[in-house]
């Protein structure tokens, strides 16, 4: 059976314990920059919400890698970055929607969350519960899935440019010459 980390934002009181256990797990240093959970913080409304890869069905990261080094590790469905294979060019980092897969520097190399293979420390070091792993059922992956699939009534409203007049130019070799 699938888990998934579960994340309920109101419980959480930005204590970074989650960051802390998963910079030491996965580097050996407690080093919050180098976590690959992120707890934002929102001052106005003095709130906390930890952040990181929901390791999607469809995973952008993984299809836009150049070189095939994020793969699935079927027994814990996460979306894993093989270090060896990594060339560091990024291209996931842009690819991925959410900001989840981040360029390190120390290593050259993207890293991402990868569920520390089924035992994710940052569920564990949390003292309130704001981030607990769960079977996929019980995560609400697939509420927020149903949600975001629902078809809003009438046409669809985007706050895309207005259209543009297109100046195309023609080469050289295209002109007929050299």
């Amino acid at each position: 059976m699938l888990k998934a980390l579960s994340i309920e934002p109101e419980k959480c009181t930005g204590c970074l314990q989650c960051e802390m256990a998963c910079s030491y797990e996965n580097t050996g240093a407690f080093n919050p920059a180098r976590s690959r959970i992120k707890v934002f913080t929102f001052h106005e409304q003095g709130s906390f919400t930890p952040y990181t890869c929901t390791q999607c069905e469809e995973a952008w990261c993984m299809h836009a890698c150049p070189v095939e080094a994020i793969v699935v590790d079927l027994a814990t469905g996460a979306k894993n970055v093989l270090a060896d294979v990594c060339v560091g060019c990024k291209v996931c980092t842009i690819a991925c929607p959410f900001g989840t897969v981040n360029y390190e520097e120390q290593t050259g190399k993207v890293m991402k969350c990868d569920l520390c293979g089924g035992d994710p420390w940052c569920a564990k070091a949390c003292p309130t519960g704001a981030i607990t792993y769960v079977p996929v059922e019980s995560s609400g992956y697939e509420r927020m899935r149903a949600w975001a699939q629902q078809a809003p009534e009438g046409p669809a409203r985007t706050n895309a440019p207005a259209d543009k007049q297109l100046n195309v130019y023609m080469t050289g070799s295209q002109q007929g010459g050299h």
